[in-house]
């Protein structure tokens, strides 16, 4: 059993760099991982991709999070998923 089994993870700026590696190492320790982008829906989809390929778990949501109704949109969209929210990176 992988330590985050079962948690929920949403990553914001997780299309590229930094985040994107954030995101399949949350994945590889079990977490669902929620890939947030802005822009880069192509980037996003590619994480995705390669998680689920491993055999994990996640979805790609497009926020902006300096925009309050689009964090709330974020927020909805991985409890629709998810059912809830564990980690916020």
């Amino acid at each position: 059993m992988a330590k985050l089994d079962g948690k929920i993870a949403v990553v914001t700026g997780a299309s590229k760099g930094i985040g994107a590696s954030i995101s399949k190492h949350l994945a590889a320790e079990g977490a669902a991982v929620v890939v947030n982008y802005a822009s880069s829906k192509a980037g996003a989809d590619r994480v995705v991709d390669e998680i689920v390929s491993t055999g994990g778990k996640a979805i790609a949501v497009q926020a902006n999070v300096a925009k309050e109704a689009e964090i709330q949109q974020l927020f909805a969209e991985t409890k629709q998923a998810f059912g809830k929210l564990d980690i916020l990176r």
